[in-house]
């Protein structure tokens, strides 16, 4: 079996422990595609795609900030009973009511902290984010459309994108707040929209910073910045949550 080198052995028990599932179809019709959109397309749009993995802004694979977010008194009490496997109040795995350690979906953007590569694919109309852990699958619509006022709450919510020069703006709404943000217990409630900005700084790195405005759990928007390392050498591998239910026996 081929393995990677490690760029993330700082937690080999975390690498075990995430979930996702394929997000379900939506059934709601695609709206029609505005002139504007449609123009965009036909000149080329930023090469993004490759098979990236996180590198920096992610401290500690656990949480997006080193600082604490502010939090509303509502958010304030989620984390307080919160009882993640790392950071200052971590515990031990077997005590954790993180759902990600028993293969609950993390979702958006807990995804993006996971310790496995992801995939972006392009295409005219929708950029494609392929995550290793669990076939995560994830669509950034850039055809124009808009969100649906009927957006079915899934864990990865609804996303439709937008090019500013080099840089693909994706705006996501529709989370279903059942898990939290991070590893260490951040809320995230079903009121979470989430703006990220995602460029290439060079040809080997992507950048991706987020606007995270939920008002339930947050008193005011904060943002982050995650970056990730091209491995042109990389295939996304096949991961499956269930194979690795016994990830407490690393505790031991």
């Amino acid at each position: 079996m081929w393995i990677r080198p490690a760029a993330a052995t700082l937690s080999l028990v975390a690498a075990l422990s995430f979930s996702a599932s394929l997000p379900a179809q939506s059934n709601y019709k695609v709206q029609a595609q505005p002139a504007a959109a449609k123009a965009q397309r036909t000149a080329a749009s930023p090469d993004i795609s490759g098979v990236w993995n996180a590198t920096s802004g992610v401290y500690e694979f656990a949480s997006f900030s080193k600082d604490e977010p502010p939090m509303t008194p509502w958010g304030q009490a989620q984390f307080n009973a919160a009882k993640p496997s790392q950071g200052p109040h971590g515990v031990k795995l077997t005590e954790t009511n993180d759902r990600v350690y028993k293969c609950s979906p993390p979702g958006v953007p807990y995804i993006y902290i996971q310790i496995f590569p992801m995939q972006i694919v392009q295409t005219q109309t929708e950029v494609i984010e392929l995550f290793e852990y669990d076939h995560t699958v994830r669509y950034i619509y850039t055809d124009g459309r808009k969100h649906p006022a009927d957006v079915n709450p899934s864990y990865n919510g609804h996303s439709i994108g937008h090019w500013e020069g080099d840089t693909l703006v994706a705006d996501t709404i529709g989370l279903n707040g059942k898990n939290w943000l991070d590893r260490l217990g951040h809320p995230e409630s079903d009121q979470m929209h989430i703006v990220e900005r995602i460029h290439r700084v060079d040809d080997k790195t992507l950048q991706v910073g987020f606007t995270f405005d939920d008002p339930k759990s947050y008193a005011k928007p904060w943002t982050a910045q995650i970056r990730f390392q091209l491995h042109p050498d990389w295939d996304i591998l096949e991961h499956v949550c269930e194979d690795n239910l016994a990830f407490e026996s690393f505790e031991k």
